[in-house]
Formats: C-alpha cells, structure tokens, sequence
C-alpha cells in the first residue's frame, strides 16, 4: 500500500462520522441451495445506505478491499467466491474501485463432510465511502438451507461477472518486464475487441507481497496496452510468475478476467 493510501486510511478512521456500521450497512447471509455436484450455494449480501459505496477485491490506493473471516464456520472445506464486475470511481482525484448501494458476492462451499450441515459463521472487515471513508467490520451467523431454491439475486449477482477470455476474444495476452529503481516496470499487451469506453486495467500480481501502481493504458487497435510498476512491500529484489498474474479490463461495455500472461 501506498504512502498516499496509508494517509487516506488515517483518514477514514479519524472521519467525523457519529453513528456506527450497523447505521450505514445491512449483512445478509443469501442461501441457493445444494448444486448438483454436492456444493452449496450462498452469498455475502451488504445493502448500503443511500449514496454509500464499497470495494472490490483490488480496490486502487483509495479503496479498502473486503476481508471475510470464514474460522468459525463448521462443516466448510474450499470456498470459491465470484466477484461481480466493479465500477470505477473517482475519489479525490484518485481512482477508486467498487461497489454503490449493494454488493452481492456468491459463493460456492464444498463441506468438508458431505451430507451434514454447513454453518456459515465469522466476519466481513470492509470500509465504505460518501462524503467521508468509514472502516469497519460486521459478523455473520448462519446455517445454510439445503433445501433452498435457486435465488434471483445470487444468479443476477453470478451474471455479472467479467468474460472469460474465450467469452472477450481474447487472441493472446503478453507481458514484457523491465527493471526499475524500485522493482519491475511491467507491460501487457492483450490482443482482444474493446470492452467498451475508457479502458481501466487492474494487475493483480497473485502474490500479496507485491503492489502493482495504477495501469496506463492505450489502444493500437485491437491491442490493449497497458504499463504498471510493481513493487515489494517487504523491499528487495523479487521474480514474478507471469502464470499467476491476473489481469482485469473493466469497460463500458463488458469486464474480462485474464488469469495469465506470456512472455513478450
């Protein structure tokens, strides 16, 4: 995290907000019932008061992203979360990425036992933004229902996750890297049709040592340019595993999860 994102965090503590979280966000545990491959369906519903926002998993230096503490849930082996397509926003002159008024993020739990019982139990840490930035956390405590029906707003909430790369057109994904003072400068070139408006391109290092700047990007016709710096939080030098970094296009028009680039 950057220096400005640590003053903005500061910030956000020492805001001049008088109530509390439970006066600004709604948690709701939503169930969907048993898939047919035996896992549960389920989502982390936060309904925002007016005008509020929240933030995505990568959320730019003036967001926070959400943290789920799932310790004390029983019966509950992997997790998968889909993160919906985020909105990007302005803040301060610094770009932000996330969510306004709601936020549902499904997921999917394989029990540990099948057959028995799935508790959902522990704690979202988050920070939500209006005129002043409030951090904070909720708990959760639910047992999921087997017996649920398929919910709208979990499948509303799964449809609006980014394209895949076959879904985007996505002919190739490329990343050229380069040293600097601080770490490595790092280029992609992803070979697919616009998704639509201003394009804003996140990288996500898949290594939570790792910081990636905010991305410049251009286009040379149906190639989508994009430089970045990264940078060690712990100091000194590093490798990259180019298999691991995730690259996410948000457009006008549509978002695409690129997991994985070649080298250029």
């Amino acid at each position: 995290m950057t220096s400005t994102a640590l003053a903005l965090c500061a910030a956000f503590s020492t805001s001049a907000f008088a109530g509390g979280m439970d006066d600004l966000v709604q948690l709701d545990v939503l169930d969907g019932g048993v898939t047919k491959r035996g896992t549960y369906m389920g989502a982390i519903r936060l309904t925002l008061s007016e005008g509020w926002k929240t933030y995505w998993r990568a959320p730019g230096d003036a967001g926070i992203p959400p943290e789920i503490d799932w310790s004390k849930s029983q019966n509950v082996g992997e997790v998968s979360i889909t993160w919906p397509a985020p909105h990007v926003f302005d803040q301060n002159g610094l770009r932000s990425i996330g969510y306004k008024n709601q936020l549902v993020l499904p997921v999917e739990i394989t029990p540990k036992r099948s057959g028995e019982p799935v508790r959902l139990r522990g704690e979202v840490a988050f920070g939500v933004c209006k005129d002043v930035c409030v951090p904070g956390n909720l708990d959760f405590d639910h047992r999921l229902d087997a017996t649920a029906a398929r919910n709208p707003a979990i499948a509303a909430a799964m449809a609006q996750r980014p394209y895949s790369k076959r879904e985007a057109g996505v002919k190739s994904a490329t990343c050229r890297l380069s040293p600097t003072a601080d770490g490595l400068k790092i280029e992609a070139r992803i070979a697919m049709p616009s998704a639509g408006g201003p394009e804003v391109l996140v990288f996500e290092p898949g290594n939570p040592q790792l910081w990636a700047s905010e991305a410049q990007t251009r286009r040379q016709g149906n190639t989508l340019i994009a430089t970045s710096e990264l940078v060690n939080n712990s100091g000194g030098t590093f490798a990259l595993d180019r298999s691991e970094m995730r690259i996410t296009v948000l457009g006008s028009k549509h978002a695409v999860d690129i997991l994985g680039c070649t080298p250029s």
